[in-house]
């Protein structure tokens, strides 16, 4: 995840030292991340579609979902310790992700990060790098 270099006068950036993972909490709050996410998708009927394309119970895939968030955002690469690169893409590939798809998912996403991360900066750097992701999953 990259972020602009701050300036003298500019708020706190994302370094190697001080990641997004840190900023917004650790653990504690990318986890809440996750599954405000997945809460959101759950109930908004304006993502009834996207949720019809989930394995049930959440359970499983909103645990994937945290250890994903958690190496993206720079903390601990759980995702990967347990399953090896996250090839994003062509784990996607077998759904149909259309515009829609993503508009939905993002609308998820828009709502738990307003809702977990308070430093606007950072929530703004993250919800463009994951709307670009988001972007990059499109495959029709």
């Amino acid at each position: 995840m990259i972020f602009n270099k701050t300036t003298p006068n500019s708020k706190p950036h994302p370094t190697p030292q001080q990641t997004p993972y840190v900023m917004m909490g650790g653990e504690k709050a990318v986890r809440r991340l996750a599954n405000r996410f997945y809460d959101i998708m759950e109930t908004a009927p304006q993502t009834a579609e996207l949720y019809a394309i989930h394995p049930l119970p959440l359970d499983t895939i909103r645990q994937k979902f945290f250890e994903f968030l958690s190496g993206w955002l720079g903390g601990p690469p759980l995702f990967e310790q347990k399953y090896g690169h996250p090839r994003l893409r062509a784990r996607h590939m077998p759904f149909t992700v259309n515009e829609q798809m993503r508009e939905q998912w993002m609308f998820c996403m828009d709502k738990a990060l307003n809702e977990v991360v308070e430093n606007k900066m950072l929530r703004d750097g993250i919800r463009q790098s994951i709307g670009q992701l988001a972007s990059h999953m499109i495959n029709c």
